[in-house]
């Protein structure tokens, strides 16, 4: 009898800063030898759409080119809905891993909230599909991202040669350094800091008055077992995420209070 050949694992790979962005191509060439890699990816930036779906309005898939030999869609939707179709219409079976980004940007600490690479990632452990976001500490198109395919080719071959948790889903970031300067992976917790924002008011050519959303990221946490203190001093962060926001801590002191 002819032994059965294995199945290559499939890849689902997506982002938010869209299907035609640099870092995309990135991860595609890092890990398109490891499975059968499909893309689906918005069809222009969406960064900060944070778990939005599109409800009311038609999502539309076509056909895109993000490298030879790779099937690739663009979707009209938001990070999440691409994983949503993915699974639903494009691929015969769930994934073996998804993978989001690479990011244009960091998505460290609070970012996470906010961000459509993690948002698309956490959207998978939904849908028990193992998955990591990607995003390297660099918001420029000509970023270098040696370093991220280096490691994100590490982390993904670890998982794919391991039975992981089907709810997986890490949140990676990678310093904007030369990849010899990375000293290596650090599994961290998330920090404690936030965006001090502002809002400058100006006003339109037509004097109307707008609002353009400024500020800075302020780290209040001093652990040295931190993303952020990871990310300073030149460690690839691995925070892993959950979809499930209780405070169980607090669950506890509050049992009996409204009774």
């Amino acid at each position: 009898m002819a032994k059965k050949t294995k199945e290559k694992p499939i890849i689902l790979i997506t982002n938010d800063d869209g299907v035609s962005a640099p870092g995309i191509r990135s991860l595609v060439e890092a890990v398109k030898d490891l499975g059968k890699v499909v893309v689906v990816a918005p069809d222009k930036p969406q960064s900060g759409m944070g778990h939005a779906i599109t409800i009311g309005y038609p999502l539309r898939l076509y056909a895109a080119k993000v490298m030879d030999d790779v099937e690739s869609w663009s979707c009209s939707g938001t990070p999440v809905d691409c994983v949503k179709l993915a699974v639903d219409k494009i691929l015969r079976r769930k994934p073996d891993i998804c993978l989001s980004g690479i990011n244009h940007g960091p998505n460290h600490s609070i970012n996470v909230i906010y961000s459509g690479t993690m948002s698309a990632a956490i959207e998978a452990s939904i849908e028990s599909i193992p998955s990591v976001g990607f995003s390297l500490l660099d918001y420029s198109m000509e970023a270098n991202f040696e370093g991220a395919q280096k490691y994100a080719r590490q982390i993904v071959q670890k998982l794919l040669g391991r039975k992981s948790d089907k709810h997986l889903c890490l949140n990676v970031n990678i310093p904007a350094v030369d990849a010899s300067l990375i000293n290596g992976i650090k599994v961290c917790r998330q920090a404690y800091a936030k965006y001090e924002e502002d809002f400058d008011e100006r006003k339109d050519p037509n004097g109307r008055k707008y609002f353009w959303l400024t500020g800075a990221f302020v780290n209040f946490d001093k652990g040295r077992d931190t993303d952020v203190w990871a990310l300073a001093n030149n460690y690839v962060s691995v925070v892993p995420v959950q979809f499930d926001l209780t405070n169980y801590v607090l669950k506890e002191k509050l049992k009996n209070t409204f009774v």
